[in-house]
């Protein structure tokens, strides 16, 4: 048994306590005054200063304590810095004058261009304020509802200065179950605060300068407008730009899809297989360059400058695709192992690989809260534990020793395929059953061959068409594996128990055990790949309003049926919250089809997400008031139009459409007046109004012919909260204990109005906002809950 004076039991225990320090305060919901973060790191510090007056026994222990409260009080304080550069609350929604430079590559879209920007200087009236340094702004075109200007006269560019009016606001992101936390990439992209350039009078923007700073993105930049004059293939050059610069935002939208489908997207961002590959071989090469040289040679062995310089270029490559979050993790973990062998220090395996999480968290602790990560960091474990191929015997020829090198090549990637598994499942709810195919070919292609082109045509562009030819071929052959049928398995998002008992049968499977006790890993997975799957008993139903920004979107869920009222807004022409939102809500919920979609009018904050939603699950009725011609219309899905008297029952669960009218189609009426409004009531008695953007005549009409069945437990407030609606008359009829607001945080249009927020106070009617609250649950027992609550941490956005 080991004990807690031998070494490596020690260095594993401070490993871990460090970085189980730095976890720990990534749960804080709220953060502590900065002397208590001081207090606790001093505290670290100065046990560590004490240990050699700790006794033997207690010395170990000692030292894991003073590492754990290290690296708490240093997270805590570090978080802090942070979040004191946030915009004041009294400069959102002002019209403040900004002179700074564009700090990253311009993302460049069909309504306008996204920019990192770094502030100079900024007023606000002429007079100086204090914003956050680094910001993330929009300068859209004419005809978008944020554009009061017609985009900016010449392309930007990274590394230009600009001066020009910008109204920001606070870091605000979606809030919604196992959803992306749009908060958290701001945060730990070090960005402040949000906004669009504006058009005030006598306050045009100003280009200052071409050459402002930022040497390295101007490069980027240079790079990416080689790549793309070189390859006429957009699709392709965006995969090129990805991988030779880290713009993963180049590769098209259906790609990203096509990578995801059969497990290769981790290829295409600059990671750690690319930054490592890359160390290795300029490594490689400047050994073999070391040697040339005698003088060398007698001042530093070979290996170790091939180590050294194989970390420099490794760095190099890493700043010049962007110095990403990722490939960062990889040169730290990279710096480590290579300190550690210029020490000489023969650390095992696992140990140095814990050695360089800890350093990756002690730089980076938030890169704890990334599924990268700890894909990347058990990977390797599991490569390390996992039973070995058999090498080639010693005199073999090359055809032994080709092999050897195939069977090794095929065991490395069914360790991965299998072990990792279920943390993918774990982060992402989804998992390519084609994905060790896919990889077989595709890890070779990317790393040996199409990333070294995208590198080297740098200095000789017609490799990038080699390249792209290359990426052409690679693509096809995955539109072919993604067509397999169950090219990909999903699976709901299980408990923590089922996480990680799926989590120990992936490592029993790969690890070198006893056939006998490997096959145990097969029961411990099935919680994970077939988790029972909660849902309401007979006679009552589930409701989710996802926050979806400025839209509706709502999941209704009885025991054996799901109905979506509404699909969320588009919010460019690339993305939507059906892709963004709603699918990925519902396969962490588990759900495999939509028996009824409710489109409640054409308005695009409604309808914008159907498309994506109708091309990826199965729809069992479109019930919607578009007009006949309506592109949604002629996808090939039952279609029957929504008029009130219609209804049906679904596992005890009543549902009444009561508005519009059948004769109000014929009318020449505005989109909202033609707004299903759909009752949902259980056997039990509460009841669900789902309002749409009916206006103050459509609630008149309602008064006057379904007073009866108004009443409601909660309702979804009318055109989310429009001065417009929510008349008197229409909330003392329906008298809801709950009224939920689904509208956009600092939403354009004011919603929700004050004065419409003091009718439903006077009533004493709780209103839940999704711009504070994030997604809202209400779940069959009749409790509710806001996933801003259920999931706070100090990152995320609180309302002043």
């Amino acid at each position: 048994m080991l004990a807690l004076a031998d070494p490596g039991v020690r260095l594993l225990g401070a490993g871990l306590a460090l970085i189980a320090g730095a976890a720990l305060q990534l749960q804080q919901a709220l953060l502590w005054p900065e002397t208590a973060y001081l207090a606790l790191a001093g505290g670290g510090l100065l046990g560590l200063l004490l240990l050699r007056f700790a006794t033997a026994g207690c010395r170990a222990p000692a030292l894991w304590l003073a590492l754990a409260l290290l690296a708490f009080g240093s997270t805590g304080w570090r978080a802090g810095q942070r979040l004191a550069e946030a915009l004041p609350a009294v400069l959102e929604g002002r019209d403040l004058e900004l002179t700074g430079v564009i700090a990253q590559l311009p993302r460049h879209g069909a309504t306008g261009t996204r920019f990192v920007f770094e502030v100079e200087q900024a007023l606000h009236g002429g007079a100086p304020v204090t914003v956050p340094r680094r910001l993330l702004l929009g300068w859209y075109r004419a005809g978008e509802p944020d554009a009061l200007l017609a985009g900016p006269g010449v392309e930007l560019r990274a590394g230009q200065r600009w001066r020009f009016m910008a109204r920001l606001k606070a870091p605000h992101g979606a809030m919604n179950p196992q959803g992306f936390d749009f908060e958290l990439w701001l945060f730990e992209q070090r960005i402040g605060a949000t906004g669009s350039v504006r058009a005030v009078a006598d306050a045009s923007a100003a280009r200052l300068a071409d050459a402002g700073g930022h040497v390295v993105e101007r490069l980027r930049q240079r790079l990416r407008d080689a790549i793309h004059a070189q390859v006429s293939d957009t699709a392709a050059a965006g995969v090129l730009a990805a991988l030779a610069i880290g713009d993963q935002p180049a590769i098209e939208r259906e790609d990203w899809d096509l990578f995801r489908a059969t497990g290769v997207a981790h290829l295409m961002a600059i990671s750690g297989l690319h930054v490592t590959m890359f160390a290795w071989l300029a490594g490689a090469l400047v050994g073999r360059l070391w040697r040339l040289s005698p003088r060398l040679m007698r001042w530093r062995p070979a290996p170790q400058a091939a180590r050294w310089g194989g970390l420099a270029c490794a760095t190099g490559y890493a700043m010049l695709a962007g110095w990403g979050v990722p490939a960062q993790r990889t040169v730290w973990m990279i710096a480590a192992v290579v300190l550690l062998r210029s020490l000489a220090l023969r650390w095992p395996a696992p140990l140095v690989l814990l050695a360089a999480g800890a350093v990756v968290v002690t730089v980076d602790p938030w890169a704890l809260l990334q599924p990268g990560f700890w894909l990347s960091f058990v990977a390797v474990g599991l490569l390390m534990v996992a039973a070995p191929s058999a090498p080639a015997p010693p005199g073999s020829g090359w055809w032994a020793r080709l092999g050897a090198a195939l069977r090794s090549g095929l065991r490395t990637q069914a360790v991965a395929s299998v072990g990792l598994a279920p943390l993918t499942l774990v982060f992402f709810q989804q998992l390519s059953l084609v994905g060790f195919i896919a990889n077989l070919f595709a890890i070779p292609l990317v790393a040996a061959v199409v990333t070294p082109l995208a590198l080297l045509g740098a200095f000789a562009p017609p490799l990038w068409t080699v390249a792209a030819w290359v990426v052409q071929a690679m693509t096809a052959a995955l539109q072919q594996l993604a067509g397999w049928p169950l090219a990909v398995w999903s699976a709901a998002a299980a408990p923590p128990w089922a996480a990680a008992a799926g989590l120990l049968g992936g490592a029993l499977l790969v690890l070198a055990l006893p056939w006998r006790l490997r096959l145990l890993g097969l029961p411990l997975l099935l919680p994970l790949l077939v988790p029972v799957l909660p849902r309401p008993a007979e006679g009552g139903f589930e409701a989710v309003a996802a926050d979806v920004g400025q839209g509706t979107a709502v999941l209704v869920r009885t025991r054996h049926h799901l109905l979506v009222y509404d699909t969320g807004p588009a919010y460019s022409t690339q993305s939507d919250a059906g892709e963004r939102v709603l699918l990925p809500l519902l396969r962490a919920r588990g759900e495999t089809r939509v028996d009824r979609l409710v489109l409640s009018h054409r308005d695009s904050d409604h309808v914008g997400g159907a498309a994506s939603l109708l091309a990826r699950l199965p729809v069992g009725l479109l019930l919607s008031s578009l007009e006949d011609g309506h592109p949604l219309l002629a996808l090939p899905v039952p279609q029957q139009r929504c008029d009130a008297g219609q209804s049906w029952h679904w596992d005890g669960v009543r549902f009444d459409l009561l508005h519009p009218p059948a004769d109000d189609h014929a009318r020449a009426l505005k989109p909202n007046a033609l707004s299903c409004v759909l009752r949902v009531q259980s056997a039990v008695g509460t009841s669900l109004l789902l309002s749409g953007d009916i206006e103050a005549a459509q609630e008149a009409s309602l008064l006057e012919r379904e007073r009866a069945r108004l009443p409601s437990t909660v309702l979804l407030v009318p055109h989310h909260g429009s001065r417009t609606s929510s008349s008197g008359a229409f909330l003392d009829a329906v008298a809801p204990r709950t009224a939920v607001v689904q509208a956009g945080y600092r939403s354009r249009y004011g919603h929700p109005a004050p004065d419409v927020l003091a009718r439903y106070e006077a009533r004493g009617i709780t209103v839940l906002r999704s711009d504070d609250c994030g997604a809202w649950t209400w779940a069959a027992d009749g409790s509710m809950r806001c996933e801003r609550e259920r999931a706070a941490r100090y990152w995320h956005h609180r309302r002043h």
